[in-house]
């Protein structure tokens, strides 16, 4: 693929996609359902985690049991994407998508979304385009990111670790990107709190502006 200034391998959710409060809306739709009160998001922010019922084990001092892991995933995914397509891109994303090629960057996007429905999503965006691949997540497993991210950089093929950033708003990014030998930058705008950022050790940004930013400086 030749080489250049950094490749960037973007997530979806909480990231590229403004999607936050969908998240927050399906999520007390799915506690409801087991008789949990709501929570808001500076709580969602404070507890949030992978795998998901890591993140319910820690509102409910317990293991979710099986059925209500059931009834919760699938309340969750109902509102989740009954909602989705209304979500916008976060603020400044679209232009550094299109941006990259300006600056010889390249990118990808990697997300734990069903592939089947990010793609469309994608591209109902406008930006599918602008990633040299997109990849979802192929089947049911609820663990974290990092053998997907095995997978993507095995399909990117010649895209050496030490040239990759990845940019999301988890903690479970940064270890998805560890785990490959990548580099991480976290966003502040998604899922997790800042101090909960800050305590995995890797840059914590504001903005993708600066995420990108960043990025490149830790490539150059």
């Amino acid at each position: 693929m030749g080489k250049y200034r950094a490749h960037l391998v973007w997530d979806w959710n909480g990231t590229l996609l403004d999607d936050i409060t969908a998240v927050i809306e399906a999520t007390n739709a799915a506690f409801e359902e087991i008789g949990l009160p709501p929570i808001t998001l500076e709580r969602y922010r404070e507890l949030y985690c992978v795998p998901i019922p890591l993140f319910y084990e820690r509102l409910l001092g317990r293991l979710p049991s099986e059925e209500e892991w059931a009834v919760m995933d699938g309340t969750f995914h109902r509102h989740y994407w009954s909602r989705a397509d209304a979500c916008g891109l976060t603020d400044g994303a679209a232009e550094l998508l299109a941006a990259a090629r300006e600056f010889g960057r390249t990118q990808s996007l990697l997300s734990l979304a069903p592939h089947e429905r990010l793609v469309p999503l994608v591209r109902q965006h406008g930006i599918h385009d602008w990633f040299v691949r997109v990849d979802g997540r192929t089947g049911h497993s609820t663990s974290g990111k990092a053998e997907h991210m095995v997978r993507h950089l095995r399909a990117l093929d010649g895209v050496p670790p030490e040239r990759i950033v990845v940019i999301g708003d988890a903690a479970d990014d940064a270890v998805a990107a560890a785990h490959v030998g990548a580099r991480a930058v976290l966003y502040t705008g998604g899922s997790h709190s800042r101090a909960s950022l800050e305590a995995v050790g890797v840059p914590v940004v504001d903005t993708l502006t600066e995420a990108v930013a960043v990025a490149e400086d830790l490539v150059a």
